[in-house]
């Protein structure tokens, strides 16, 4: 049974099933999620100044091309890893590559997984948001890993996403295919909660085309797992997939050449982290911590 939800639960969202889904092991990253980091990648020109260090929020999610293309646009910068079985990260962001070779003495420092202690000044978090159980949780903690003035590059799913799926479910009286994903304006009202500051969101939609629905359905085992709490109690048999399959091929919408077409609404947000605000009072106390950033703060 799902543990009993908490004031930063995502109303509908199983957190068990949540769980299962973030502990799974995985060597490579879906396409998707690769085609985002990409695009969430250059945002990045934006800054005006690159930042000196950063972190990759669960890389094989979020992408081990894109981590590789992140080393090569932050070349100066520290690279760390956060990760649930943070060896088998390393050793999927490493790649198969000769033992020995003169090429390697060239190569610069490999990213390093990250320490409850490490701070830094970019924390990178691709399609993560959207399958996370208590994301307020989740922020609050990345909020704790940036250095003061640093800031925060993520990305999710939004609501619009897989909507003709949904319509297929509703037409058929199935459950949701999916939990509902959060608006991108809740997102940067979270992210202000939380303490970031400067939020600033905006969102793409990007169209999928399939030759069948088997293929499409291989696609989004991929991409995730159904969370919806309401979704069917037990495993479904061959004709339920049969069912399925044929009102995907009849309901989705089709491309002038008869692909099936589905579309999901990426939402990309960053915000920063200002220096900590001292409450005035006759008398205040400030944590060294604080006084050391809001120092910081006062030279820049």
């Amino acid at each position: 049974m799902p543990s009993p939800a908490s004031d930063n639960a995502v109303p509908g969202l199983d957190p068990v099933a949540a769980l299962r889904w973030a502990s799974r092991t995985a060597d490579t990253s879906p396409w998707l999620h690769e085609e985002v980091a990409s695009r969430m990648a250059e945002r990045l020109r934006w800054f005006r100044e690159p930042p000196a260090s950063w972190l990759h929020w669960e890389p094989v999610n979020g992408g081990l091309q894109a981590h590789g293309r992140l080393l090569e646009q932050l070349p100066r910068a520290a690279s760390f890893v956060a990760a649930r079985d943070g060896q088998r990260t390393l050793a999927a962001l490493r790649g198969p590559r000769p033992a020995w070779h003169p090429a390697q003495w060239m190569r610069r420092a490999p990213s390093r997984l990250a320490t409850a202690q490490t701070q830094v000044a970019m924390l990178w978090a691709n399609m993560v948001l959207h399958m996370e159980p208590e994301p307020g949780q989740l922020l609050r903690h990345w909020h704790s890993r940036i250095e003061t003035g640093g800031f925060l590059m993520f990305s999710s799913l939004g609501p619009d996403s897989l909507r003709a799926l949904r319509l297929v479910h509703a037409r058929h009286g199935w459950p949701e295919p999916a939990h509902a994903f959060t608006d991108m304006h809740d997102w940067g009202d979270m992210l202000v909660q939380v303490g970031f500051a400067e939020p600033v969101m905006d969102m793409e939609r990007i169209t999928l085309s399939y030759s069948s629905a088997d293929t499409l359905l291989t696609e989004l085992r991929g991409l995730g797992r159904n969370l919806s709490l309401s979704r069917h109690p037990s495993l479904r048999g061959r004709a339920w997939r049969a069912r399925w399959c044929e009102a995907v091929e009849q309901g989705l919408p089709r491309s002038p050449d008869g692909r099936l077409l589905l579309d999901f609404e990426v939402v990309y947000g960053h915000a920063f982290k200002a220096a900590p605000r001292v409450p005035v009072s006759a008398s205040s106390t400030v944590s060294v911590d604080d006084m050391r950033a809001l120092l910081r703060a006062g030279r820049r």
